[in-house]
């Protein structure tokens, strides 16, 4: 009985300590619940309302109705009108829509003779579930009963797929994959960094240097954005040699965009050590960020699919900024003086994060 006995013993201590760390029993009893419901409900597969622009160059009954039509499918969303094609074709490299439909000037002819297309659908092909979508639609019915050539006009719907035509998920994935690698490792670097010193002994030689607490946040910054630097260089390289991945854009806007996100990042997980009392618990609470920033940051699932209070999540992530600038830069070949709200989102972040993360800090040395 006396094994028996002492292995109670730490059972009962153990429990008493989880009572006590209302952090990490928190994270035991919530996680779970708030990761079932919030991804039970944002993961979506079946695509809805995918943002979506019209070149309507006919201006006619019949293509009024079409895009009338078009727009009650919910698998797209009509946000604006444009003039040409080209017009389209901007707002697709800036990453505005993900769908443009273009109705010629003909396209009531076109109806009728059914001998060339009728509609074209202008699809940022890079994320092969939006092409796949765009390719529903062409059998998609949508109605018309109250004419025939209309419903013929779906029959010859043409699909344009731009910026990866081949359909290949590596060109989709690896931009994306960036950014939840840099994610993980710059956060872990960084979320443990103030509880390590502390339980190391030297955070008490820290503050008894001429230091204040907003250098030592960006002392601690600095070595890890040269690491973000080679780890970005490193995914790059294996991306291009591997799986034939482009960069169509600007390398140096590329690192541009990578250095404010890893910055958000470093700043993000210095916020995450000033809130933990132990190593555990940082790593507890960069998991937490880590799923989020994975499942509804568009890199695994459109961000247009997923419901309205999932994006708001994702809008305050870095990651679906960051993901947006990498796609952006990489594969439509988008300026970044095109993608400057996202960049300056990260850059906001950033200030604000190292902000609290001072006061924080100078809070528990006080």
């Amino acid at each position: 009985m006396k094994p028996l006995s002492r292995v109670m013993a730490i059972v009962k201590k153990e429990v008493r300590q989880l009572r006590r760390d209302r952090l990490t029993f928190g994270m035991v009893v919530g996680l779970p619940v708030i990761q079932m419901l919030l991804f039970g409900y944002a993961i979506n597969t079946d695509v809805r309302h995918l943002a979506t622009a019209i070149a309507d160059q006919a201006g006619s009954h019949l293509s009024r109705q079409f895009i009338a039509e078009l727009g009650q499918t919910q698998v797209v969303e009509l946000i604006a009108s444009v003039e040409t094609a080209d017009d389209l074709e901007n707002l697709l490299r800036r990453g505005e829509i993900s769908i443009g439909v273009v109705i010629p000037h003909d396209f009531d002819r076109r109806v009728g003779q059914r001998s060339r297309a009728a509609v074209h659908l202008l699809v940022d092909g890079s994320d092969p579930t939006i092409l796949g979508v765009a390719n529903q639609l062409r059998a998609m019915p949508l109605g018309f009963d109250s004419t025939r050539s209309a419903t013929d006009a779906l029959q010859i719907i043409e699909v344009r797929p731009f910026y990866n035509p081949e359909r290949r998920s590596p060109v989709n994935i690896i931009p994306g994959l960036i950014g939840v690698i840099l994610t993980m490792t710059m956060i872990l670097f960084t979320s443990v960094a103030i509880v390590r010193e502390r339980e190391r002994g030297n955070l008490e030689l820290l503050i008894n240097t001429p230091l204040s607490s907003a250098e030592l946040m960006v002392g601690k910054v600095i070595p890890y954005i040269v690491i973000g630097m080679l780890q970005l260089a490193l995914i790059l390289g294996v991306g291009r040699l591997l799986f034939d991945v482009p960069v169509r854009g600007s390398v140096l806007d590329l690192y541009m965009a990578a250095t404010a996100f890893v910055a958000a990042n470093l700043s993000l997980g210095l916020l995450i050590s000033t809130a933990a009392a132990t190593q555990f618990q940082a790593m507890q609470m960069m998991v937490f960020i880590l799923l989020p920033s994975i499942l509804l940051s568009g890199f695994m699932f459109p961000f247009d699919g997923m419901p309205t209070f999932a994006q708001y999540i994702g809008e305050a992530l870095p990651n679906t900024h960051f993901i947006r600038l990498t796609r952006g830069i990489m594969l439509r070949d988008a300026a970044l003086s095109e993608l400057l709200p996202d960049l300056v989102y990260l850059i906001g972040f950033t200030v604000v994060a190292m902000i609290f993360a001072a006061l924080r800090f100078t809070k528990r040395l006080d």
